[in-house]
């Protein structure tokens, strides 16, 4: 099989180059951890920028852990594809329930992260929303509408590998995509890369404590 990406270093270095083409003007890198904030660390380091987390959760089909049927971000609303409830059927105390559990783990995440400090006015900047891949793309949404109440000026999602088809919804919540790698028949982000282990909370911590 061939790999696109040695790991996320790797993946990381490629996506910089990329987006040094744009000549962006002062941009944030704001990584979607955990594995995002490996990405978004090499992105930095290219584009010479600052660079944050932004959290936001997927919110998965019963017994179908990768599949994201909804998605939360910092300002924990919970936003929920109504097709996907319709095919899974799902009553609103299971919603509740799932959505709860993610909302948990969104605010330790923040606590842990950033000190449960709130991001802060973004009015007028460059953010660049960098993460490992995409898949359905529900967690960029919701960190799009999150982002989006902030004001910046232009909002860029950045990935190394995604589908060819990206939902219009996910089209409409940024001002541009960039993605190196797109394929018809994805099936997961992590079998394009040679390694893709587990990012732990130490090595997110490691790396956005040399921003601060």
């Amino acid at each position: 099989m061939n790999f696109f990406f040695e790991n996320r270093i790797d993946a990381g270095r490629q996506l910089g180059l990329r987006l040094a083409r744009l000549q962006l003007i002062e941009p944030l890198i704001l990584a979607l951890p955990r594995g995002g904030v490996v990405v978004g660390d090499e992105v930095a380091k290219i584009l010479h920028a600052p660079m944050d987390v932004v959290i936001a959760r997927k919110i998965a089909a019963p017994g179908h852990p990768e599949f994201g049927i909804g998605s939360i971000s910092e300002d924990e609303i919970p936003r929920f594809k109504s097709e996907y409830l319709k095919y899974f059927n799902l009553e609103n105390g299971l919603k509740d329930f799932m959505t709860l559990e993610e909302k948990g783990e969104l605010r330790r995440r923040v606590k842990l992260y950033r000190e449960g400090k709130p991001l802060g006015d973004m009015s007028g900047k460059t953010i660049v929303v960098v993460d490992d891949g995409l898949a359905t793309g529900v967690t960029a949404e919701a960190a799009a509408s999150y982002l989006r109440t902030l004001n910046p000026s232009r909002l860029i999602l950045a990935v190394p590998i995604g589908p060819t088809e990206i939902s219009p919804k996910l089209k409409n919540s940024f001002d541009q995509i960039v993605c190196l790698r797109s394929l018809e028949n994805l099936q997961s982000v992590g079998m394009w890369y040679r390694e893709f282990k587990q990012v732990e909370d130490s090595e997110v911590l490691e790396v956005i404590q040399r921003y601060h």
